[in-house]
């Protein structure tokens, strides 16, 4: 699980299932950001939880699981204050 530095002044925790999704498909880190046209390094910290996507890459990886994006990034229901 990973933070986002602040959301509204307020830090969020996430949880990114993007590498056992990743690791299931085969792919390598730098496959994967290839076809949703990032950097490695982006999947990296998207995968350790120190990256929050914006909506629109979130969009792209859960696409490439053929999964939604709350399958794939799980917000908590209420921000951690």
């Amino acid at each position: 699980m990973g933070t986002t530095p602040e959301r509204g002044g307020v830090t969020v925790e996430f949880e990114t299932r993007v590498r056992r999704l990743r690791e299931e498909a085969g792919l390598t880190q730098a496959e994967l950001a290839d076809r949703v046209d990032v950097t490695r390094q982006t999947i990296l910290y998207v995968e350790k939880g120190e990256y929050n996507p914006s909506l629109e890459l979130a969009w792209r990886i859960a696409r490439e699981f053929d999964a939604r994006v709350e399958d794939v990034f799980d917000l908590p229901d209420e921000p951690q204050s």
